[in-house]
């Protein structure tokens, strides 16, 4: 569910009209509603009640402030994955001690910020990684609570490029080396071994792989805790999946994914942490863009929008599909006209959609690509020297630009010149 709906046939984000946004701002724009992402957070929180447990928001699926500052009032923790998102998370107010620090290279800087900054975990991967991580320590002074990330060669069923818990994949640490990663571990200063870190992969649509992976994470910690370490926190990653069509069957809900973290690993006792990205910021968010020409081509015509691959890659990037949505509302039984729908970008990757069946659309007309919150505005560029376009903020019928479109002058004046040229 989310709060982009039509009123007197116009789409709303909330009780603000997207036509009243796209004159205040311009398009293209991304937009994202407040009471969707309270809703999407509330479900993960609500499902795990009950259980000790920290709901920490990937914010590599959006990590505009105003989000985080949104989440983090929820009581939401984050997953950050690099320095400058540990940096972004805590100038949006959100203390130390609910970070937790993911990814599989982790530089020394990185790691000297974190723990100088105040840091709730180190998901490690890597014995090289464990390894820096207590050089950094011990000359810090300090002591650093980790997880060490496991693979448990569990196939996600989902995109090859957002698969991450089989052998193959650059993640984590095989799950038949753990016990001697966690001896090594355990015998290294400056780190406290607390947990297990686990994470398959992203957009999952069906609960088995999960099942097969935390049962293996069950069976790991018992083994841990037979060998004397303190086993008392699982990260369990995120991963679960939203759907982006309005026709196809829908992923498991929260609810579900809690009662299987029950199954699974609710006699142990542990602390839970679960990171979901996608189906908070997902269906909170979308792109509008405007028509610029109707272009008749050899047996297709091309819906040529100012939104490029440079503002939503996830198309061009992972074949990904995008509802596309007029933002008038059409007639009901209105005849459908098949478009292939492209941005201004001089790439063929530049095609948002295919033989797209739509409401047939003119010059100056506006549309919405849903469920664009996640993956959109974190992954864009300034490719053909594009500027990065605005994100808009909606809460109830108030709406805010919480990040602004850059002038040319501003893009281009970061170039420096050499004094030879």
């Amino acid at each position: 569910m989310d709060h982009f709906l039509y009123r007197d046939g116009v789409l709303h984000a909330e009780d603000v009209p997207l036509s009243e946004i796209a004159r205040a701002v311009g398009t293209p724009f991304y937009c994202y509603s407040t009471a969707t992402l309270t809703r999407h957070f509330r479900l993960f929180d609500e499902a795990l009640d009950g259980m000790d447990h920290l709901v920490c928001y990937a914010m590599k699926a959006a990590s505009n402030q105003a989000i985080l500052r949104t989440l983090a009032g929820l009581g939401a923790g984050m997953d950050v994955v690099s320095g400058g998102e540990y940096m972004r998370a805590r100038a949006a107010g959100v203390p130390g001690e609910r970070i937790v620090f993911s990814g599989v290279g982790k530089t020394r800087d990185e790691m000297r910020l974190a723990l100088e900054g105040g840091i709730r975990q180190f998901n490690v991967e890597s014995e090289p990684e464990m390894r820096a991580l207590s050089e950094v320590a011990v000359r810090l002074g300090v002591v650093v609570p980790i997880t060490v990330r496991v693979n448990p060669d569990v196939d996600a069923k989902t995109h090859a490029k957002i698969a991450t818990g089989k052998s193959e994949n650059k993640f984590g640490i095989p799950i038949s080396r753990a016990r001697a990663v966690y001896a090594e571990a355990a015998a290294l200063p400056g780190l406290e071994v607390i947990g297990i870190d686990v994470h398959i992969g992203s957009q999952l649509t069906e609960l088995e792989p999960f099942r097969q992976a935390y049962r293996k994470v069950a069976d790991l910690t018992e083994q841990l805790r037979a060998e004397g370490h303190d086993i008392r926190r699982l990260d369990l990653g995120g991963g679960l999946g939203i759907p982006y069509t309005r026709s196809n069957e829908a992923p498991p809900l929260p609810t579900e994914y809690g009662a299987l973290i029950r199954e699974t690993l609710g006699h142990l006792g542990c602390e839970i942490e679960i990171e979901p990205g996608r189906l908070v910021a997902g269906n909170a968010g979308i792109l509008v863009s405007e028509v610029i020409y109707v272009k008749e081509g050899e047996g297709r015509d091309f819906l040529i929008l100012d939104a490029a691959m440079n503002d939503l890659i996830r198309p061009a990037m992972y074949d990904a599909h995008h509802d596309i949505v007029p933002v008038v509302e059409p007639a009901p039984g209105v005849e459908q006209t098949a478009y292939d729908v492209v941005g201004p970008v001089c790439e063929s990757g530049d095609t948002f959609a295919k033989g797209r069946m739509m409401p047939p659309l003119a010059e100056g007309d506006l549309v919405a690509f849903r469920s664009a919150g996640a993956y959109g505005a974190v992954m864009s560029s300034e490719y053909n020297t594009r500027p990065l376009i605005p994100e808009v903020l909606v809460h109830g019928r108030d709406f805010a630009v919480i990040r602004a479109r850059p002038t040319f002058d501003e893009m281009i004046n970061r170039d420096t010149i050499p004094e030879w040229l």
